[in-house]
């Protein structure tokens, strides 16, 4: 029998035991091990089972062993203990309250998925976890976030793999009522309702949930409320599903609700008003046309107010693929933004942000990431070589400027060690190297021997084989309901097997299948009699993605051979739950995706964290840390005739690889049976590379290189009422008008009759400025080596001087006034031998424009 409805009732626990619930409601639990400790001491075998969600574990403990525990005095001062732990770490400055008052007073980040933790599911991957990982080291830092997303019914979807290795998908409810989440409430009791107006007089409602992760407040968006019509309930059904238009409303509702919902926080919690706005992708543009409506009722025109928008956002891409942006049929997004949903925004003003560079503006799609970009003066990629990606990629929005100089910068992601470090690696570094920051532990200290760093890791695999059993023993019960679960399934894998895990999405360009390529070489090396390698695999496909769904499938097969399947196994409805286990329990992290088309790959850097090893392509993070005492790297294939032979080379090297190097390493073992080798790379890794991959690092790079410099420039122009965006909006407004004009006319050169390193190259150009000021532009001469393709390697800039103007010399600098050509003249040392080429240029300057290249304006000698 079927219930109507379904709800959550929450547990009354006994009063001594308060502290209790006051953990349970802030989600640092999900990262700060002595608070887990506390609740898996109530029962420890219920505390697994419930996935260590301490809000349905409360539910489920029996209220005998919670009386019992209330009249337990010590638990009870346990329990006071990391309560006023918890307070203390909640009020007490840190790093960020160390910068003082040049630093933002908050920052909105925003996100269309987070992953916080498994009880939380509001995550499909490697974004939604970054994510996550950024709000918990902001936390730990004392940085003043307010994160901002959607609350999904259904999060994403629930995994399991039919019978043929088909992926099937369903999507459990969720009551936000049994998770840690609270209702944000007015002081009179009554919810936050935020309101959208939409076409044909329609209007989407939304609740705001709060989510308390560590000192950072998340809000999520949920239009699931009675005010709003069925067909609007469902708005927030699933994270990334339905179609354009429901894409459409989840990415209106993020942005404009998501800003609004901001500002009924600040008014409520009495926290400063944003300084800094953060798109984590560009899911959630639209709320830089919110800020613009807001600031144009404020008085401000749209350019003007696009300008305070600008100088204060920070846009990060994360995908090195067009086919990874959002893009929205015009007349759509036009039907939306014609509503009062912007009100004083011209909707052409709108569209023409999110039109594509060199498509004609009537017809373009509506691209998410081209307008995050022209809505935020500070953008970066994720690692060092998608930084150069995203400048390739979204060059074509600076039109006339080299790759290098386009605004785009980098900060590689970093993961949040306190959440995806095993405990029983923290228990280590407790014990024996004396602290519980295993990121900045001295692991290579004659305190800890290899025997008993060997013996944890064992035990972190065996706990991975042990999971891995049970995951697969209820998946099959689950398939085969009233059948037994066969004999084989409790065999799988093997603690003392060299451990190779492999776990992430499921797009074609992350080569899923790779390793069958040959499977008899496959199928010899993970059965080889003296040296056997062990694979666990595990990932989603998107539902909608078929041939993700094909390469699960043929991986999935060839694992269910009978002499295979206790070789290789893969892993249904993978998760966090799941990976805070694989991670550890893996000897070796396996990446190959099509290079450069991997952003970052975090999951590489979990692993490493846990004492692991990466065997990867040269790409995303390990593209810049890769190196011999933390893994391999396997060649890519670049020069390959096509992608057929590019994957049977990369397929081969890393066959060779496992084969001849991984495995060899790893089965070298002294009288003791420790792979002392190994364990010296291993313990190397988390010494020297693993605090280089936490958050801790990434966040202070975000405020230092991107959250100060933001605030700090929307602080300039909002200055006495706006001043600096109004003289900003009406001199971009005036160059590009005169731009067209501006031409660099003629270049002369001299003091160079046969070259030699330390000679001056001296230079005269005449530009024409079109009635422009000499302070309107900058006139540089662009030098370096020059290359056969008739191109300039290793660009430097130098900037030449207006000459003073002499009427009726031959030298007259010329008047700007007048239309006549400008002389501007330098030099250029000769500082190194070799071919020397150069060209001059002449780009817009003024004192608010963070970069040469912002407005997209160049004119170069003909």
């Amino acid at each position: 029998m079927k219930p109507i409805r379904k709800f959550t009732v929450r547990a009354v626990v006994p009063a001594t035991l308060a502290p209790l619930e006051e953990l349970a409601g802030n989600l640092r639990w999900s990262w700060h091990e002595p608070t887990r400790r506390l609740f898996e001491h109530i029962d420890p075998e219920l505390w697994r089972s419930s996935h260590r969600d301490p809000v349905a574990f409360l539910g489920e403990v029996d209220p005998a062993r919670l009386d019992e525990l209330a009249g337990d005095a010590g638990y009870v001062a346990w329990a006071e203990r990391e309560r006023a732990a918890l307070q203390e770490y909640l009020s007490e400055p840190r790093w960020f309250q160390t910068l003082g008052t040049a630093a933002p007073r908050t920052i909105a980040y925003f996100s269309p998925e987070f992953g916080i933790t498994a009880a939380l599911p509001q995550y499909s991957g490697g974004l939604g976890i970054l994510a996550g990982d950024h709000l918990k080291a902001a936390s730990d830092l004392g940085v003043p976030i307010v994160g901002v997303g959607l609350f999904y019914k259904a999060g994403y979807f629930a995994q399991a793999i039919g019978d043929d290795g088909w992926q099937q998908e369903r999507y459990p409810v969720l009551d936000p009522d049994g998770l840690p989440l609270s209702v944000l409430r007015r002081p009179d009791g009554a919810p936050v309702q935020l309101a959208l107006a939409l076409p044909e007089d329609r209007v989407l409602h939304a609740r705001v949930w709060k989510a308390s992760i560590g000192r950072i407040p998340l809000l999520l968006l949920d239009t699931d409320i009675p005010t709003n019509t069925d067909e609007l309930r469902s708005v927030t059904d699933r994270l990334y599903g339905g179609g354009g238009e429901h894409r459409l409303l989840q990415e209106l509702l993020l942005g404009i609700g998501g800003a609004r919902a901001v500002r009924a926080w600040t008014e409520l919690s009495g926290c400063p008003v944003p300084d800094v706005f953060h798109m984590n992708e560009g899911h959630a543009g639209f709320l830089g046309l919110e800020r613009i409506s807001t600031y144009i009722a404020e008085g401000l025109s749209f350019a003007e107010a696009l300008q305070v928008v600008r100088a204060g956002t920070v846009f990060t891409t994360h995908t090195p693929v067009s086919a990874g942006i959002d893009r929205f049929d015009r007349e759509l997004v036009e039907r939306y933004l014609s509503s009062s949903l912007l009100p004083g925004v011209d909707p052409a003003d709108a569209l023409a942000l999110g039109a594509e560079p060199g498509a004609d503006p009537e017809t373009s799609a509506f691209n998410m990431a081209v307008m995050g970009l022209r809505l935020a003066q500070h953008a970066n990629g994720v690692s060092k070589l998608h930084g150069e990606v995203s400048r390739r990629m979204f060059g074509d929005l600076w039109p006339g400027f080299d790759a290098a100089e386009v605004p785009i910068t980098s900060i590689t992601n970093g993961v949040h060690a306190p959440t995806w470090t095993d405990p029983a690696l923290l228990g280590l570094a407790e014990s024996r190297l004396g602290t519980g920051d295993t990121e900045h532990a001295d692991w290579l200290s004659g305190a800890l021997s290899d025997g008993e760093f060997w013996a944890v890791k064992r035990g972190m695999r065996l706990q991975l084989v042990e999971d891995a059993r049970r995951r697969l023993a209820e998946a099959w019960a689950a398939q085969h309901p009233g059948s037994p679960v066969p004999t084989w399934i409790s065999r799988v894998l093997d603690p003392d097997t060299l451990t190779v895990g492999f776990a992430r999405r499921v797009p074609t360009y992350k080569r899923l299948t790779l390793m069958l390529h040959d499977p008899e070489r496959l199928t010899a090396i993970l059965t080889n009699p003296e040296r056997p390698v062990q694979l666990v695999i595990a990932g989603k496909s998107h539902p909608a993605d078929d041939e993700g769904k094909r390469l699960i499938q043929q991986l999935v097969q060839f694992a269910q051979q009978p002499e295979l399947r206790d070789r290789i196994v893969f892993l249904p409805d993978y998760d966090m739950g799941m990976a805070e286990v694989l991670y550890p329990g893996c000897d070796v992290w396996l990446n190959n995706p099509l290079r450069p088309l991997e952003a970052c790959g975090t999951s590489g850097m979990k692993a490493a964290m846990n004492g692991a090893l990466n065997l990867s392509i040269l790409d995303g993070w390990w593209a810049e840390y890769g190196g011999d005492d933390y893994g391999w790297v396997i060649p890519s294939a670049d020069a390959a005739g096509d992608a057929t032979e590019r994957d049977a080379l990369e397929a081969a090297a890393l066959y060779d690889l496992l084969e001849h190097r991984v495995a060899t390493r790893y089965y070298e073992r002294d009288g003791d049976g420790v792979p002392r080798e190994w364990v010296r790379r291993v313990r190397q890794t988390l010494a020297t590379l693993a605090p280089e991959l936490g958050a801790d690092r990434m966040v202070q790079q975000y405020v230092e290189e991107l959250y100060r410099p933001a605030a700090e420039h929307a602080a300039a122009v909002t200055a006495d009422n706006a001043r600096g965006a109004r003289e900003l909006a009406a001199w971009s407004a005036r160059v590009r008008q005169a731009w067209p004009g501006v031409q660099v006319v003629h270049v002369e050169s001299g003091g160079v009759e046969e070259p030699h390193v330390g000679d001056e190259l001296q230079l005269r150009a005449y530009v024409g400025l079109d009635g422009l000021a000499p302070d309107d532009v900058s006139v540089e001469v662009a030098y370096g080596r020059s290359r056969d393709d008739d191109t300039i390697d290793g660009v430097r800039h130098a900037v030449l001087t207006p000459a003073v103007s002499n009427p009726g010399s031959p030298d007259d600098a010329g008047d700007a006034t007048s239309g006549g050509p400008r002389l501007y003249t330098g030099t250029v040392v000769l500082d190194r031998a070799g071919a020397f080429g150069y060209t001059v240029r002449a780009v817009p300057r003024h004192p608010l424009l963070l970069s040469t290249a912002e407005l997209g304006l160049v004119a170069v000698a003909g």
